[in-house]
């Protein structure tokens, strides 16, 4: 598994803190130093079963300074992958990558749910 984050962003220091409390082994990524593709978000979208908009990091200063809240439905969705492949900071995190699903934000009870704990 993939456990990708910011290291100081809070959320993903208590998701992190929670995997290692319940023993999954994961491979750790630092979105800021190493900044999903295009390719890869697209994969993880199409695993993920939502929304492309719930993979926008709604809650960062890029998000907001881009003023995306309005762009965002006039965009197509390889222009929002493009767009999310710019900067790691526009991504909503942690994510948790698996083979057969992908867990976006940080919802205790869900990572439970679809991790089996």
């Amino acid at each position: 598994m993939l456990f990708i984050c910011y290291p100081r962003c809070s959320t993903c220091k208590k998701a992190q803190r929670w995997l290692d409390d319940h023993g999954f082994d994961y491979t750790f990524k630092d979105i800021k130093l190493d900044n999903p593709q295009v390719e890869e978000l697209n994969k993880w979208y199409k695993l993920s079963g939502l929304e492309l908009k719930r993979f926008f990091n709604t809650s960062g200063d890029i998000y907001r300074s881009l003023n995306l809240k309005d762009k965002l439905t006039s965009m197509s969705e390889a222009e929002q992958l493009r767009l999310l492949a710019t900067n790691g900071m526009l991504v909503k995190r942690p994510l948790l990558i698996l083979d057969d699903k992908v867990l976006v934000g940080f919802k205790e009870k869900e990572w439970q749910d679809k991790l089996k704990v």
